[in-house]
C-alpha cells in the first residue's frame, strides 16, 4: 500500500520564539526558570536562603498567583541587558516564554511585568510599589512574601477593600447579583477562549497535516528505487526508518486534541526528512547528510547543510540554517520563499506565525539547542513578528486556553515599572 493512504488527519503549524543570548548571568536564570519558578543567583546580593526560596514557592502554589516566575541576580546583570533591570526582567520573560507574571530582583531594584491576561496591565509593576513600599525596612524577603501574596489576591480577584457596616438584606441581595453576573461574564469568557484554542489548534493542525502529506509523497517519490535489488543495503535501511517515523507522526496527528500535542507531529516529520535525505544520498552514491537543524525557510526541504547570514524585512541579520539551494539565493541577494501557513485566513511566513504556532516550529528545531536558544523567532528576526512571547519550554498548558498563550509577550505588560529598593526612593 501507498503510504500516501495512510495519511489521516492534521496537526500543527507553528513557530517558536526564544531571545537572543544577553550573557552568562542571564542565560544561567533563563536554564533554571524552565524547571523552577524561583532562581537566586550565587553572587546575588541581597540574596534569600534555601528555606525563604522554598517558603516562596510554597506561598506561589497555595496563594494561586502562578505561574510566576523569579529570578534574583546581582547587580552585574544590568550590564548583560543594556544596563537595565528592565531589560533584564523583558529578556528573561522573552526567553523563558511562557505565559505568566515575571519578577527580577537585579541588585536592589525589584521590577515585574506579566504576559497578556495573566494581570490587569501595570498591576504587576504597583504590587512592586506597594510591596517595597510596606517592608522595604525589613528587607527582601518580606518584600518577596508581600509581592506574591498581591499577584495571588490579583489573579484571584481576593484584594482586600475595606468596609463599613450596614446594608443589611439589600447589600446581600446586590452581593448575589453582582455574583451571578460574574458567573455569566466568566462562563462567557470561557466559551471563548475555548472557541479561540479551537480555531487556534485547527490553523496549526493543517500546517502540520500538509507537512506530513508532503512527507508521504517524497517517500512514495523513492519507493520504486529502494527495492530494486542493487539498492544499497543502508538506503533501505534509511528508508524503513522514514517510514517508521512517518507512521509515528500520523498517530500522534490522530491524537492530538491541543496545539501543545502537535510538537511531537512535526519531531517526528524532521526525523523522517533527516532519513529521507540519508536513503537518498545513498541511493545516488553519496555520503549522508550531517543531522542538522531543518531548513529554515521552509523546514518541508528537510536537514540545512550550511548556515546563512540573512534578515528579514526591516529585520536585524541573524545565521540560519538554510538547504544549499535557499543559501545560495541569500548569498546572490534573493530572499528564498518561505513556508506559508495560514493564520486568520491570510498566508503568512511561518516566523511570522502567532505564538501559538510554537509547537509547529519546536517539533523541528526543538532537539537542535545550539540553534534555538539563539534564535529568537519573531522578535529576534525583528520584524516586530507576534513571537515576542511564544510557546516553547512548556508552562501554563492547560485550561481554557487550550495550552495556548493568548496574545503573547508582544503585548504584554513588560513596559517597566516597580519598585526600587535601594538608593531612592524604594531605600529599604
Amino acid at each position: 500500500m501507498r503510504l500516501r493512504a495512510l495519511v489521516i488527519v492534521a496537526a500543527a503549524a507553528a513557530f517558536l520564539a526564544p531571545a537572543a543570548h544577553a550573557g552568562p548571568i542571564v542565560d544561567r536564570a533563563v536554564a533554571a526558570l524552565q524547571n523552577d519558578p524561583i532562581y537566586v543567583d550565587p553572587a546575588a546580593n541581597p540574596a534569600i536562603t534555601d528555606a525563604q526560596k522554598a517558603e516562596l514557592e510554597k506561598r506561589i502554589l497555595a496563594n494561586g498567583a502562578g505561574p510566576l516566575y523569579l529570578a534574583i541576580l546581582p547587580d552585574s546583570a544590568s550590564a548583560e541587558a543594556g544596563g537595565s533591570p528592565d531589560e533584564v526582567l523583558r529578556a528573561i520573560a522573552s526567553s523563558v516564554n511562557r505565559r505568566g507574571t515575571y519578577a527580577v530582583v537585579v541588585g536592589r531594584h525589584l521590577r515585574a511585568g506579566a504576559t497578556n491576561g495573566v494581570l490587569p496591565k501595570g498591576e504587576a509593576a504597583n504590587d512592586v510599589d506597594e510591596a517595597v513600599a510596606a517592608h522595604k525596612a525589613q528587607g527582601l524577603y518580606p518584600i518577596l512574601l508581600d509581592f506574591v501574596d498581591r499577584v495571588g489576591q490579583d489573579r484571584n480577584g481576593t484584594a482586600s477593600s475595606g468596609g463599613g457596616g450596614g446594608g443589611g438584606g439589600s447589600g446581600l441581595a446586590l452581593l448575589g447579583i453582582l455574583g451571578a453576573a460574574a458567573l455569566v461574564l466568566i462562563g462567557v469568557g470561557r466559551a471563548r477562549r475555548r472557541r479561540n484554542a479551537q480555531r487556534e489548534f485547527e490553523e496549526v493542525r493543517k500546517a502540520t497535516q500538509d507537512d506530513l502529506v508532503a512527507l508521504s509523497e517524497d517517500i512514495d517519490k523513492v519507493d520504486i528505487d529502494v527495492q530494486m535489488p542493487q539498492a544499497d543495503p543502508q538506503a533501505k535501511e534509511d528508508y524503513g526508518q522514514a517510514i517508521e517515523a512517518y507512521k509515528k507522526g500520523s498517530g500522534a496527528l490522530d491524537r492530538a486534541h491541543r496545539t501543545h500535542d502537535l510538537e511531537q507531529v512535526t519531531s517526528a516529520i524532521e526525523e523522517g526528512r533527516f532519513a529521507m535525505a540519508s536513503a537518498q544520498a545513498r541511493l545516488e552514491g553519496r555520503p549522508p547528510p550531517e543531522r542538522r537543524p531543518p531548513c529554515f525557510f521552509d523546514p518541508r526541504h528537510g536537514p540545512s547543510t550550511r548556515d546563512v547570514r540573512w534578515a528579514p524585512p526591516g529585520g536585524q541579520p541573524r545565521d540560519v540554517p538554510a538547504c544549499e539551494a535557499d543559501a545560495l539565493a541569500v548569498e546572490s541577494g534573493q530572499d528564498p520563499e518561505s513556508r506559508q501557513v495560514e493564520v486568520g485566513g491570510r498566508m503568512v511566513p511561518y516566523w511570522r506565525a502567532p505564538a501559538y504556532f510554537g509547537p509547529f516550529a519546536g517539533g523541528y528545531f526543538g532537539g537542535f539547542g545550539g540553534f534555538f536558544p539563539g534564535l529568537l523567532f519573531g522578535e529576534l528576526l525583528g520584524g516586530g513578528g507576534a513571537f515576542g512571547g511564544g510557546y516553547y519550554g512548556g508552562g501554563d498548558q492547560g485550561g481554557d486556553s487550550g495550552g495556548d498563550f493568548g496574545g503573547g509577550f508582544g503585548g504584554g505588560d513588560f513596559g517597566g515599572g516597580g519598585g526600587d529598593f535601594g538608593g531612592g526612593g524604594g531605600d529599604f
